[in-house]
């Protein structure tokens, strides 16, 4: 996969915290932005997979389609 660059606008506040927790990682800015990016991407994936499942919970019918503790864990194999 080939790497590709994006050029990103950052006000001064912003560059200034993000200088500093490179300087405090010992790290490069850029390298400070991949993480924060990816980070930012792993925690909206999670707000969005939550979202769905919260609706497929709601949509579910568990008296016709629900298992009971005793049918998933149950021993014997149907």
């Amino acid at each position: 996969m080939k790497t590709q660059r994006a050029l990103v606008m950052l006000a001064p506040k912003v560059l200034k915290i993000i200088k500093g927790i490179a300087k405090e990682k010992k790290a490069s800015v850029s390298c400070v932005c991949h993480d924060l990016i990816h980070k930012s991407l792993e925690l909206f994936e999670d707000s969005y997979l939550d979202k769905l499942a919260t609706f497929r919970e709601k949509e579910f019918n568990w008296k016709k389609n629900g298992l009971s503790h005793d049918n998933v864990w149950s021993k014997k194999q149907k």
